[in-house]
Parts: structure tokens; C-alpha cells; sequence
């Protein structure tokens, strides 16, 4: 039987490449050149890629044989996911090669502008000797204020506590005794920024992390504080940090990221008191190295017909048949689940019932928590680390599997309870000969819609006119309603508003809806592609 074909569209690890050619038929093409590139995919069984190749529909559509992409590198910006999903072809990245690299960035880049080294820099070389105008701060006695501590935050959190600071965070999905034990304090947004000397951003970016720090939070810090951001761009508002910086409410940045890359000419970058580097965050020989060879291990695996823990999609290995299919309604439950926590919960129970439980439906209970922490850390969830992402945050989860579904066929539920004793669930089925995607419980609420991109969930007291309030207000904002279902516990109880509409909802415009119809809980969720 021929070896595998595998392509290499871009510079791998010597290791990596290694670690291919022991099995496979390793060949080489310039994924910038996208002529060479299509030619070559022709052949190709797997093909490994880093950030310059795009693989689109296009690029799938010359690959008759692939199986698996994998991308040398955590992002998958020039992978496009889902149609490599309905080309069945796996989607694979390294998800936690680069967060040394990423954390020790950070640490450089605010020991950096705590001393004005880049600036200091800059005038040495221009043949200038001025000591006093570079004047910079210690960093022991200080206060560190980490945002989100995912596995990052923890390495900067560790690193900046050996400086002799004091580090406080703010992260609502980590329980308070898991960061006692790093020896952090937890603290609400506005404490940490009315406290911190130096922030340091460490959060993923989703609709509730865009723009957290921006106008109204600048005017809250320290004065004298600096901003570090080596996590995503736009979850600090570059406008007004920009308007903080010339204003000296902040003392100064040190960016990595930016909104639009690349950032050449970005206003940020004629403010002398901001540091900044070209999003250098993964950019070690050490970290391309982890993802040179852990891409090559999840290709050999692939290939090999073997479950792929770090699959983006988890399309093929040894997931049963009948089991394959839940795992994207498992995932989006996850999301849907810690959406209307608003927190992390003390205890997790997956429960699979059915005809599905005959099954070793293990892979749901991984799917479910990839989709809880998906849009809590940082980091990059896969079947690996969502485990350890629930044991470093104290949550108990459990799997249960019971034949007996009475208005299923088969169903799956996430159960949480809330470190106050509130009781969250989500449940969902695959329906007909499609299997359609179906959510139909929520909070004891019983339903029958299909998840959507945008979802909105709205908890108030049972009233005439609130359905068409809600409507009014999202209409006025233009943002369009797909799907609703309303339901209640009883006549005048509490009812629960689900909502699927075309676009995301604006913080301010839910914060409208809820105080316009006096709700007692309002969520949204996001269920985009990740």
C-alpha cells in the first residue's frame, strides 16, 4: 500500500519533519504561491500549514484525498473550519505550544515599559545621553491586576508574584479557592482597575470581551498605571487608550495585538510612552518547535484512523458513528450552559440518555466541556485540556448514561450547580433522519428550537406585552429576529424568552431590554465558529 502523502506548505521543525518522514511520503510546496500550492494539494492525504497558507473551500475543493489540516500554531484564521467540516476533512491545531512564549512576552513587554528600555533604546542609538528623562518605576510592592486567568494568566500571574508584586485578578469563571492557591485575589472589574499599578490582558476574545476595557474603565485606573496587551486585540479599545495615554490617565502601553493587522501607522504607535511589537507573542524558536511536533503527532494519528484529541472538528477516528453527531450539539450546549451561568459552576453532570447511551459516548462529556470553557479562557480548549481546565478550577463533572429517554430518542444535558446551590440545564437532541440540531430544555423550561449563531435568553415575570417590547426594542436597532420560542412554569410564574436573531446583540441594547421589561435574567451566546 502507497505511504500517506503529506504536504508541508510551509517551514516546519526540523523534529517535525522528522517525525513525518519515519511514516510518510513528506513533501514540500510554497503555500504563498497559491498556483503551487492547488497543484499540489492534488495528492495530498494531510497538509501542514502555519499563518501565510490559506486553506479555504477553494483550496479544499483541489484536495480530492484529504483527510486532515493542521495548522503549526494555535490560531485557525486562514483555515476555514467549517467548510473543511463539510468537506469531512479534520481540522487540527497546537493549542498549547505557545503559552510560555506568550506569558514570558508579556512579562517583557511590561518590564519594558515599567523602565522606558525601547525608548531609552531609541535615543542611545540617536547619540543622546539622557538618564533622567527615562526615569522608570520598580516593580516589587506593586499591584498586578491580571485579566483572565486562564493557563497564561497563571504563568504571568507566577512570574510577576517572583518580582516581589501583589497580583489580584479578575476572572468570574475562576472559583475564589483556586485562586487562593496561586496566591492571587480575585477582584471585581472595577476593583482591579481602581487598585492595579499594571494591567495585563489575558482574556479570549468574544462579544463580552470586545471593548471591556475601554472610555468609562480608563477613567477608573490608577493614575499612573501601564497597560499591558498581549491577548487578543480589541479588547482594549485602541481609540481610548490612545485618548488616556495623550491625557496622562495612563502612564503608558505595551501592545503585541491589534485590531487590524497588521497595525503599520497605527495611532498608538506616535505615543512615545507606548511599547510595541508586531504580535510576537508565539514567536520562539521553543514554541514553534511544540507546534511543529505536536501537529506531526496529530497527523500521525489521523492518518492512522485514530481519535485526534486536539481536532478543532473531530471528524473521523474511533468516535462511534452514532455518537459523531452529537458531539457539535454537545459543544454548543457547553457554551450555551456556562452563557447562562454567568459563572463557573461547582459541579458538572453530562447526561446522555437514549439509545445513544449503549454507546461509549465518553467523547460527549469532553465536547461538553470544550464548549464551557470555550469562551472563558484564553487558551485554546480542545478534548485535551478541557478536563484539566475543570480540575484547575475545582468543578466536579460527572458523565451519566441512562437507556431510558421518555420524550427522545436520544438527549443530552448538561446539569451544573452553582457555587450559591442554583441549579443551571441545558438539554438537546438530534432530530428526524437529518439529525437536526434541537435545543429543548433550558432552566426546567421546556422548548423546541434550533441553536443559532446569535441566541438571546430572557428570564421575567409572566406578563401581556413583554414579547412584543422585546421585538420593538430589536427592531428600532435593526438587529432582525430568526426564531423565538416563549415558555412558562405557570400563568403569571416566571417565563423564559428564547430568541435566535441574524446578528449579535450590543451589550447596551440587552442592557435595555432587560431594565425595559424588568427581566430577571438576560444572556446571550454567541455560537460563531471557534
Amino acid at each position: 500500500m502507497p505511504a500517506f502523502i503529506v504536504l508541508i506548505a510551509e517551514e516546519l521543525s526540523p523534529a517535525a519533519v522528522a517525525q513525518l518522514e519515519t511514516d510518510f511520503d513528506v513533501r514540500h510546496t510554497d503555500g504563498s504561491d497559491r498556483p503551487a500550492l492547488l497543484a499540489a494539494l492534488a495528492a495530498a492525504d494531510a497538509v501542514i500549514v502555519r499563518s501565510a497558507t490559506t486553506i479555504d473551500a477553494e483550496a479544499l475543493a483541489h484536495a480530492p484525498r484529504l483527510r486532515v489540516v493542521a495548522r503549526a500554531g494555535v490560531g485557525l484564521d486562514n483555515v476555514d473550519v467549517e467548510a473543511a467540516t463539510r468537506a469531512g476533512v479534520m481540522v487540527v491545531n497546537a493549542p498549547t505550544s505557545n503559552i510560555v512564549s506568550a506569558a514570558e512576552h508579556a512579562v517583557g513587554l511590561l518590564l519594558a515599559v515599567a523602565r522606558n528600555v525601547p525608548q531609552a533604546d531609541a535615543s542611545l542609538r540617536a547619540g543622546e545621553w539622557k538618564r533622567s528623562a527615562f526615569t522608570g518605576v520598580e516593580l516589587d510592592g506593586k499591584v498586578a491586576g491580571i485579566l483572565g486567568l486562564g493557563r497564561i494568566g497563571v504563568l504571568v500571574a507566577e512570574r510577576l508574584t517572583a518580582f516581589g508584586m501583589r497580583v489580584i485578578a479578575y476572572d468570574p469563571y475562576v472559583p475564589a479557592a483556586r485562586a487562593a492557591q496561586l496566591g492571587v485575589r480575585l477582584a471585581s472589574l472595577d476593583e482591579l482597575l481602581s487598585e492595579a499599578d499594571f494591567i495585563s490582558v489575558h482574556l479570549p476574545k468574544n462579544t463580552e470581551t470586545t471593548g471591556l476595557i475601554g472610555d468609562k474603565e480608563l477613567h477608573l485606573v490608577k493614575p499612573g498605571v501601564r497597560i499591558v496587551n498581549a491577548a487578543r486585540g480589541g479588547i482594549v479599545d485602541e481609540q481610548a487608550l490612545a485618548l488616556a495615554l495623550r491625557e496622562g490617565r495612563v502612564a503608558g502601553a505595551a501592545i503585541d495585538v491589534f485590531t487590524t493587522e497588521p497595525a503599520t501607522g497605527h495611532p498608538l504607535l506616535g505615543i512615545s510612552s507606548v511599547v510595541a511589537t508586531p504580535h510576537l507573542g508565539a514567536s520562539t524558536a521553543e514554541a514553534q518547535e511544540k507546534a511543529g511536533t505536536q501537529v506531526a503527532r496529530s497527523v500521525r494519528l489521523a492518518l492512522a484512523g485514530e481519535f485526534v484529541p486536539d481536532a478543532v472538528n473531530v471528524q473521523g477516528g474511533t468516535v462511534d458513528e452514532d455518537v459523531k453527531p452529537g458531539l457539535p450539539l454537545a459543544e454548543k450546549l457547553g457554551r450555551i450552559f456556562t452563557a447562562l451561568a454567568g459563572g463557573m459552576a461547582a459541579r458538572i453532570d453530562v447526561e446522555v440518555r437514549g439509545e445513544i447511551a449503549g454507546h461509549d459516548v465518553r467523547v460527549l462529556q469532553l465536547a461538553a466541556l470544550k464548549g464551557v470553557f470555550t469562551d472563558v479562557v484564553e487558551d485554546a480548549v480542545t478534548y485535551v485540556n478541557a478536563p484539566l481546565l475543570a480540575s484547575e478550577r475545582g468543578v466536579e463533572v460527572s458523565l451519566v448514561t441512562e437507556a431510558d429517554s421518555p420524550d427522545w430518542r436520544n438527549l443530552v444535558t448538561l446539569r451544573g450547580i452553582m457555587p450559591d446551590g442554583q441549579v443551571i440545564s441545558a438539554s438537546g437532541t438530534l432530530s428526524g433522519r437529518r439529525q437536526q440540531e434541537k435545543l429543548v430544555e433550558v432552566n426546567g423550561f421546556d422548548m423546541e428550537i434550533a441553536p443559532a449563531e446569535h441566541m438571546v435568553f430572557l428570564t421575567y415575570t409572566d406578563r401581556p406585552g413583554v414579547v412584543g417590547t422585546v421585538g420593538q426594542i430589536l427592531g428600532s436597532e435593526g438587529i432582525n429576529i430568526a426564531g423565538m420560542q416563549v415558555c412558562r412554569d405557570a400563568r403569571g410564574g416566571h417565563a423564559l424568552i428564547v430568541l435566535s436573531v441574524d446578528s449579535a446583540i450590543p451589550a447596551v441594547v440587552l442592557d435595555d431590554i432587560l431594565s425595559t421589561i424588568g427581566a430577571v435574567l438576560g444572556r446571550t451566546v454567541d455560537l460563531d465558529e471557534r
